[in-house]
């Protein structure tokens, strides 16, 4: 018996690493995508459809609908199970960046189609993470969220290389840099439907309220309204009022990738040795100091280097999305049950998007009527109450050391 439980326990090792491994694969492929949609569709929005910064703010609305929706989502899908799904999210983005390149031919139609790459997106946003950690031991899930998010990463230099090369000495249009990013979204969900590793049942998602998992949910939304108004103001300044082109972002996203794959493998080896507490606290301090050189540069110093400064914060903000991993295993760490986590991690994608739909609209208004200053000053203060959520991080002993008094007690707070 000792030699066939050994040889299970080798051929499930076996089975554990090579699905990792393919799941870095599903990483890589989908990097190079994002990579090539993150450098060109704000560049695509203004050159194409020339829109103001109220309807750029507008335009987040039904791009971050979907968001809000997950939740519903995943509970109609999850007979399927984790991997069937991240794989029908990859599918779909496949789809709807096609379709913002080649069948958008108008702004509403296009809207449309963005929709549709959206839902793919966010379909595989909490999953991927659920995933990483279901191939992993606890002792271990920042380091192996860590080394898939180096590997995406990794990914997404190739997808800028592939724009910078473009449309600097080949005329490449955003047509074909669309294609090109459906092509590598395709190739990543035929990857997922390779590997063997059991499905996770995901039970159907309702809206449970748990005590112990509000400060995840207060955090995800807070999370989203900072993220949202950099996701949508921080390029569009860069573009709108320093005239930066696609094969520029192309650059920027490149040390941005560079320089994110060292803070994440770190971010993912802090999380594991100093505490989720610790580095999302960090994390909201840089990211006010990032508002107010958003802010400020401008008023305080030449245009030639303000344009450096906030140049140097858009890189600071965007490398500092590994952080997000610390939330995602603050959930994982907190569970009283392993079943929790995947509904816990989409119900805080939907709470984050319901503050990302609106933030956009206000943040587009507050810009037209006050200037874009102003919308990183409010950026400023969430990442303030962001700090205070984060210093309110505790970590319990793991509910199996916990006692029969201390069980009671986390059933009351279901």
């Amino acid at each position: 018996m000792e030699k066939i439980n050994f040889k299970n326990r080798i051929r499930l090792s076996f089975t554990e690493d090579r699905d990792f491994s393919f799941f870095l694969l599903v990483g890589f492929l989908s990097g190079i995508a994002g990579g090539i949609n993150a450098t060109i569709f704000n560049n695509y929005l203004n050159d194409v459809y020339h829109l103001a910064a109220d309807v750029r703010g507008f335009v987040e609305l039904p791009r971050e609908l979907p968001g809000l929706l997950i939740v519903i989502v995943l509970g109609l899908l999850s007979f399927l199970g984790d991997i069937r799904m991240a794989a029908i999210g990859m599918l779909a983005a496949s789809l709807g960046v096609l379709g913002l390149g080649v069948f958008s031919p108008g702004f509403n139609v296009m809207l449309a189609w963005m929709m549709l790459f959206s839902l793919g997106t966010h379909i595989f946003m909490p999953l991927s993470a659920s995933i990483g950690m279901s191939l992993s031991k606890q002792e271990a899930y920042g380091s192996r969220l860590g080394r898939f998010s180096a590997y995406s990463l990794t990914a997404t230099i190739i997808g800028y290389g592939i724009v910078w090369t473009g449309f600097r000495f080949f005329h490449m249009t955003y047509p074909i840099a669309f294609v090109i990013a459906s092509v590598f979204y395709c190739l990543a969900a035929f990857v997922l439907t390779t590997m063997h590793r059991k499905e996770t049942k995901i039970r159907r998602v309702r809206f449970v309220f748990r005590k112990r998992y509000t400060l995840y949910y207060c955090m995800s939304v807070v999370n989203g309204a900072r993220k949202q108004i950099f996701l949508t103001f921080a390029p569009w300044v860069l573009i709108q009022i320093f005239h930066l082109d696609a094969p520029t972002f192309a650059i920027l996203g490149i040390i941005i990738a560079t320089v994110s794959i060292i803070s994440r493998k770190i971010v993912g080896n802090a999380i594991d040795r100093l505490g989720e507490r610790k580095v999302l606290s960090l994390e909201a301090v840089l990211l006010v100091a990032v508002c107010m050189g958003y802010a400020f540069a401008a008023d305080l110093v030449p245009l030639s280097i303000a344009v450096v400064i906030i140049a140097v914060c858009y890189i600071l903000d965007n490398s500092m999305s590994a952080v997000e991993m610390a939330r995602s295993t603050y959930v994982k760490r907190i569970a009283l049950d392993p079943a929790d986590v995947m509904p816990t991690l989409s119900a805080g994608v939907s709470f984050d998007h319901i503050v990302a739909m609106t933030i956009p609209i206000l943040g587009g208004l507050l810009w037209k009527s006050m200037g874009y200053q102003y919308v990183f000053m409010a950026a400023a203060l969430i990442g303030v109450l962001n700090l205070i959520l984060s210093l309110q991080i505790r970590i319990p002993d793991q509910i199996g050391s916990k006692t029969p008094e201390q069980k009671v007690m986390d059933e009351t707070n279901r």
